[in-house]
C-alpha cells in the first residue's frame, strides 16, 4: 500500500521502476483490477441500446460497492472491458476487465474535445478505448430474452461465458468461499429488477449461440466457459458432471468444432472427469484458489469440507490423465493470501507460498492461471480487506509466475488467445500480458486426452 505521502502515481512509478522485467502495462492493469474504476457518466453505456458493450455481471460483481452504492453506473453500465494505449508510460494495448470503484483514484472520462482517457491523480495516463456493441447482442431470443443476458462475451470477444447455474450451493458462512459474491450478486441482480436466471436453459443458451454463430462473421469470439456454482447434491436430478456435460455435449452437437470448449468446476473424481471429456469439453478448471492449507480451510470451508484440499490436489492430478496435463488449468486467487486476519504479513511471504503452489503443479506439466482479487464488499474478506493486496505482491507474482513457467519449460496455456504485451486479450488478470509473446497455442495445441 502506498504511504500517507506517496501517491498512486508514485507507488506505480517506483513499482515500474523496481522491476522492469514485468510490463508497466501489466503494473497499472493489475491496480486497477485490485482497486477498481470510477467513470464520468461521459464514459458509461446506453446498456444494451447503444453503441458500447455493457458490462454484463456474468458471474460476480467485480465491483467495490454494491449495485444501490454505484450511483449512475448501476442505472446505464459501465463498459465490459477497456483498453488502454498510449500515454505518458507509452502504454502497448491492454485489455482489463472493468471493476466500478466509485472512491478510485483512476477515473475514465472525456476531455474537452470528447476523447475518453484514464486519469490518475488528475493526469492523464492513457488513452481509453470501449468496446463497441457487437451485431449479436443486438439479436434477441425469441422469448424477448437478451443475448447478453444469456451468453456474454468478454475478453474483447474472444471468451463467451455460459453461467448456466448462477448460485452456488456452498451456501452461508460456513461454506461459501469467503471471497466469494456469486450469491450475492445474484441476489442483488434480482433485486434491481434486472434479469438474471438462476438456471438457463439449455434450448436458450443454443438459440444465443446460433445468433453469436450467424453474426460473429469475423469469428472473433473462440471459446466458450461452462461454469456456475458448485453442485454438492443434485440439480435437477443431475450431478455436478452431468449438469454441466449435458451442456458441452449439446453444444458441440449442434455446433461441432466452432468454439474450445471448457468447463469451471469443481474438482471432481476421475470418472466424473471422464465424462466431461466424453462429452467435448477440451480444457478442465477444478480451480484451487489458494495453495496454503491454512488459508484453504478458511476460505473455502464448503470445499474442506466436502471435498479437501488434498484430495482436491489429487484429484487435479487424476484429471491430467483424462484432458492431458496442458488442458488442465486450476485457476487461483491472486492476493487472497494476504488477506486480514489469516494471511500473510508480508509480500515475501505470500509469494513464497505462492510460488509452491506454482512449482507443484508446473513441475508436473499442468500451468494454472489466476484471477486478481477483487475485495468485494459483500465478503467476508472484502469487508475486512477493501483495499485488497499491495499491488507490490501483485506485480511480484506476475514475475515469479513467469520464472517458474519459464523453469519448467512451459508457455502460455490454451485457451486463452494470445500472450505477451499489445497483444493479449484475457482481462481478469495480467498473467497473459506479461508472458513472452507467441502465436496464440493452436488453439493451441490443445492435445487430445489418452485415457479411455
Amino acid at each position: 500500500m502506498p504511504s500517507r505521502s506517496e501517491s498512486r502515481t508514485q507507488l506505480i512509478e517506483s513499482l515500474m521502476e523496481r522491476f522492469p522485467h514485468v510490463p508497466r502495462e501489466a503494473v497499472i492493469k493489475e491496480d486497477l483490477l485490485r482497486g477498481g474504476i470510477a467513470f464520468d457518466e461521459s464514459a458509461l453505456s446506453d446498456n444494451e441500446n447503444g453503441e458500447v458493450k455493457p458490462k454484463s455481471y456474468f458471474i460476480f460483481s467485480f465491483d467495490h460497492g454494491t449495485l444501490p452504492e454505484l450511483g449512475a453506473a448501476a442505472l446505464r453500465r459501465p463498459p465490459e472491458e477497456i483498453v488502454l494505449t498510449g500515454g505518458p508510460y507509452e502504454l502497448r494495448r491492454t485489455v482489463v476487465s472493468v471493476r466500478v470503484n466509485p472512491s478510485s483514484p483512476y477515473r475514465v472520462a472525456a476531455d474537452d474535445n470528447g476523447v475518453l482517457g484514464l486519469y490518475l491523480d488528475g493526469a492523464r495516463i492513457s488513452d481509453v478505448g470501449l468496446p463497441p456493441m457487437p451485431d449479436y447482442y443486438r439479436h434477441t431470443l425469441e422469448n424477448g430474452k437478451s443475448v447478453m443476458e444469456v451468453a456474454p462475451t468478454i475478453q474483447w470477444g474472444y471468451l463467451i461465458y455460459l453461467t448456466v447455474f448462477r448460485v452456488c450451493q456452498y451456501f452461508g458462512a460456513k461454506e461459501e468461499c469467503q471471497y466469494c459474491d456469486i450469491n450475492h450478486n445474484w441476489r442483488q441482480q434480482k433485486a434491481a429488477g434486472r434479469p438474471y436466471t438462476g438456471v438457463k436453459p439449455m434450448d436458450e443458451v443454443l438459440e444465443a449461440l446460433a445468433i453469436i454463430d450467424k453474426y460473429d462473421t469475423n469469428k472473433s469470439s473462440t471459446a466458450y466457459t461452462l461454469t456456475g456454482g458448485a453442485i454438492t447434491t443434485r440439480l435437477q436430478g443431475k450431478d455436478e458432471a452431468d449438469f454441466y456435460g449435458q451442456y458441452a455435449k449439446a453444444i458441440e452437437e449442434r455446433f461441432p468444432g466452432r468454439w474450445i470448449g471448457k468447463v469451471v468446476a469443481q474438482a471432481l473424481p476421475k470418472e466424473d472427469v471422464q465424462r466431461f471429456h466424453d462429452y467435448g469439453v477440451r480444457i478442465y478448471h477444478p480451480n484451487y484458489e489458494v495453495w496454503d492449507p491454512y488459508l484453504f480451510e478458511r476460505y473455502c470451508p464448503g470445499k474442506e469440507r466436502y471435498v479437501g484440499r488434498d484430495e482436491w490436489h489429487r484429484r487435479i492430478l487424476d484429471s491430467a490423465e483424462v484432458f492431458g496435463p496442458r488442458n488442465v488449468i486450476p485457476n487461483f486467487v491472486a492476493g487472497v493470501e494476504m488477506a486480514e486476519p489469516f494471511g500473510f504479513k508480508t509480500v515475501d511471504e505470500a509469494i513464497d507460498s505462492t510460488v509452491e503452489g506454482l512449482q507443484y503443479f508446473m513441475s508436473r506439466g499442468i500451468t494454472p492461471r489466476f484471477t486478481t482479487w477483487c475485495p468485494e464488499p459483500t465478503t467476508p474478506l472484502g469487508k475486512a480487506n477493501p483495499q485488497g493486496a499491495p499491488l507490490e505482491y501483485h506485480v511480484r507474482l506476475l514475475e515469479a509466475y513467469r520464472a517458474t513457467m519459464e523453469a519448467n519449460g512451459l508457455t502460455s496455456p490454451p485457451g486463452y488467445g494470445p500472450a505477451g504485451p499489445g497483444n493479449a486479450v484475457f482481462s481478469v488478470s495480467s498473467f497473459m500480458d506479461s508472458l513472452p509473446a507467441e502465436k496464440a497455442a493452436p488453439e493451441d495445441a490443445i492435445t487430445p486426452a489418452t485415457a479411455g
